[in-house]
């Protein structure tokens, strides 16, 4: 992906928007996540010709990957892109990734009535159901945690973090609306759609009766989950060639998206995920040659 995430220059020792050499690193903005990818890319297609290749050789540069994947969903819907194997050059440290969570990011809002605290006949409160709505959430965390596992991951089960709440104007007035965002990050075989079907029946169950209106509403679209197919080829060579054997990630990529469309995904890149999203971010030279 071509798109980087916003920068404050104050905190920057280096331009962010300029390539700088220095301590055997190469400082700017996407430097390791991951525009260094397209230059390696391009110098190691320029090793072959067309005679060399029995099949096309593609390099994909996507957008808005750092917001809403949205370059690789119309990419991989629009089946423009036909291969059979994709490289994904996202910071890996030069280790091969064939698995990772997925993304999902809910609001649930609540609309009640409000009216003045000194008599609560006169409203509806909003938060107080809202109380209700998070110890649901909260057991319905523990629950996911027991029923879904993978000992390949660091942290190996789904998590689920209350993000933010926003509700109320005032101490003496009843709540009449309520919103909390949180973050859902399920593992490979759970499918995000059913997950919100059980979210929605979760919430109207503990809500029954309650007189509030209820809406579900997902922040973002979803990033499925990925786990590349048993006996991929590409993520044998990618485990051959660089010695080590393929592994998770607890960040997402865009790799569900070209599985989707019926490619082997794997993700190997030369940056650090400790380097992204953050100020003075680096790739040091010592990762260039091993991609090309």
């Amino acid at each position: 992906h071509t798109d980087t995430v916003p920068f404050n220059e104050k905190l920057w020792n280096y331009d962010p928007l300029s390539l700088t050499e220095a301590d055997n690193r190469l400082y700017g903005m996407g430097t390791s996540d991951m525009k260094a990818f397209f230059a390696l890319a391009i110098s190691a297609a320029r090793k072959f010709t067309s005679a060399d290749l029995d099949e096309p050789l593609i390099i994909v540069a996507t957008a808005d990957e750092e917001s809403t994947m949205n370059g690789a969903r119309e990419l991989a819907s629009s089946r423009r892109l036909q291969a059979r194997r994709v490289l994904i050059g996202e910071p890996t440290g030069l280790r091969p990734v064939h698995m990772h969570k997925g993304m999902m990011m809910e609001c649930v809002h609540l609309h009640g009535r409000s009216g003045h605290s000194s008599d609560p006949a006169l409203g509806i409160n909003a938060m107080d159901g809202m109380h209700k709505v998070m110890g649901e959430i909260m057991a319905w965390r523990r629950e996911l945690k027991h029923r879904f596992t993978d000992p390949q991951f660091r942290v190996p089960y789904p998590t689920l973090n209350l993000g933010r709440i926003l509700g109320g104007d005032n101490p003496n007035r009843i709540c009449g609306d309520c919103e909390l965002h949180f973050d859902l990050r399920p593992l490979p075989g759970m499918v995000p759609d059913a997950l919100l079907e059980e979210l929605k029946q979760r919430v109207d169950a503990v809500l029954d009766g309650s007189c509030l209106d209820i809406r579900l509403r997902s922040l973002m679209q979803s990033v499925p989950p990925f786990a590349s197919q048993a006996g991929s080829e590409i993520v044998a060579a990618a485990e051959k060639l660089t010695g080590t054997s393929a592994e998770s990630a607890a960040y997402s990529t865009e790799a569900p998206f070209y599985q989707q469309g019926g490619m082997e995904a794997v993700v190997l890149g030369p940056g650090d995920i400790d380097q992204a999203h953050q100020p003075d971010e680096y790739l040091a030279l010592d990762r260039l040659q091993p991609l090309i």
